[in-house]
């Protein structure tokens, strides 16, 4: 599951890099950082709810 998101996130980055998404928060191609941030969230949740 992590792979499929980091490949996600990175796909997303490198889109709005190229032409931004559009969304609030996300309009301007200087802002992929927060993209970044948002995988660093849900890799963390991902973590917390293992059941390991």
């Amino acid at each position: 599951m992590n792979k499929l998101f980091s490949i996600l996130f990175i796909l997303l980055m490198a889109v709005h890099l190229v032409r931004p998404l559009g969304l609030p928060g996300l309009r301007r191609r200087g802002d992929f950082w927060k993209i970044a941030l948002i995988g660093l969230f849900v890799f963390g949740a991902v973590v917390l709810m293992r059941p390991e």
